[in-house]
């Protein structure tokens, strides 16, 4: 069960959302604008927030952007609008956001958006803890993102963040004097680095393996920075 905050100021919207997720187990915290939104979440991290753009006191963006300001964004948030532009979720998906969901929302990709927002959650908070480990001959591990196998190697360093490369596989050692968005960004794009060179830069496969949809995944390797040509052409090489 995980608590979502659901911030929208259509009271229809609000009470078919929470019926949905309480339906599936979740504890649901309803805000009809920003000023409640603050509120709820002064009063503790959700684990994942549905964000309306469009509400009267304060749009989704702007508020957005003032956890982003303020080192509150420290959940995953989805953005809803039936109105807004592409060009508003690409810049709520630049500041944060990690998902933009389209009125009216289907059930099922809504459901869909939630369990990927719940499992990205999920790993930022094992992730530290596999980094922290001593870099020591152990036996494989099992994570959400394959087997990691943690050895003896050389590791560079790099603003705080070290990495050894076992074969195929990644090892990641993430300093705790990062900022919480550096770290959780550094370590997104070693992954989709590491993804995009096993696939050899398919977008579709990467797309398959990581369970994102192909719009959000060309958004997030934007965000990050990642060209996924080069590292096609560096595989190849």
């Amino acid at each position: 069960m995980a608590n979502i905050l659901v911030v929208d100021d259509e009271m229809g919207i609000r009470e078919l959302l929470s019926e949905i997720l309480g339906d599936e187990g979740h504890a649901v915290t309803l805000a009809e604008n920003a000023q409640q939104a603050r509120q709820a979440r002064a009063g503790g991290t959700p684990d994942l927030v549905l964000l309306d753009i469009w509400m009267p006191d304060t749009d989704g963006v702007t508020l957005l952007k003032e956890w982003q300001r303020d080192g509150l964004l420290t959940m995953p948030v989805i953005m809803m609008s039936g109105h807004a532009t592409i060009d508003t979720a690409v810049e709520a998906t630049r500041i944060g956001a990690m998902n933009f969901l389209e009125k009216p929302i289907a059930m099922q990709k809504l459901l869909k958006a939630v369990q990927a927002g719940l499992s990205r959650a999920q790993e930022a908070v094992r992730a530290p803890v596999m980094a922290t480990r001593p870099v020591m001959p152990a036996p494989v591990e099992e994570s959400s993102f394959g087997q990691v196998q943690v050895t003896q190697q050389p590791v560079t360093h790099n603003l705080g963040m070290a990495r050894a490369v076992n074969g195929d596989n990644p090892i990641f050692n993430l300093s705790f004097d990062l900022p919480l968005r550096e770290a959780r960004d550094a370590f997104e794009r070693m992954y989709f680095e590491h993804h995009l060179g096993r696939e050899g830069g398919s977008m579709t496969r990467v797309a398959e393996k990581t369970g994102l949809e192909r719009t959000h995944l060309y958004r997030k390797l934007k965000q990050l920075g990642v060209e996924p040509g080069k590292l096609s052409k560096k595989n190849q090489a």
